[in-house]
């Protein structure tokens, strides 16, 4: 099975993607992870101005087949919390990319080590194997 990887996004090897737009970032689990979970049935997020550095947890998503922390692809703080996937975990299995995207954060300084749509292709592909 293939999987979707937007090139518009950067993605790490925890598999969170990350969608930087100046200052501020939209983060969410990629396809292949949602895939891997198997249905989704909670979802524990962050308050809101809660800081973190690059790699962190901030985050956990629970499935049916197991529970998983979420990491901070980069450093920032959370400006913005998606409500709506905690009520309704299943939109990450549904929508990764669009309607299941966990945190917006402001940026800080410093970017941590991200993958290109095709890097990550190429890791999942290793790893799957």
């Amino acid at each position: 099975m293939s999987f979707k990887t937007p090139a518009e996004l950067q993605y790490t090897k925890s598999h969170e993607w990350i969608k930087i737009e100046g200052d501020q970032a939209t983060v969410g689990i990629s396809d292949y992870a949602q895939d891997q979970l198997g249905d989704v049935v909670y979802v524990e997020l962050p308050e809101v101005g809660a800081e973190y550095e690059a790699g962190a947890a901030f985050g956990a998503v629970e499935s049916v087949k197991a529970a998983s922390d979420l990491y901070l692809p980069v450093a920032g703080e959370i400006i913005e919390v998606n409500e709506p996937v905690v009520s309704s975990p299943e939109l990450l299995n549904s929508d990764p990319y669009g309607a299941g995207w966990l945190v917006k954060i402001k940026v800080a300084e410093g970017v941590g080590a991200l993958m290109s749509a095709e890097a990550y292709t190429k890791y999942v592909d290793e790893i799957k194997h």
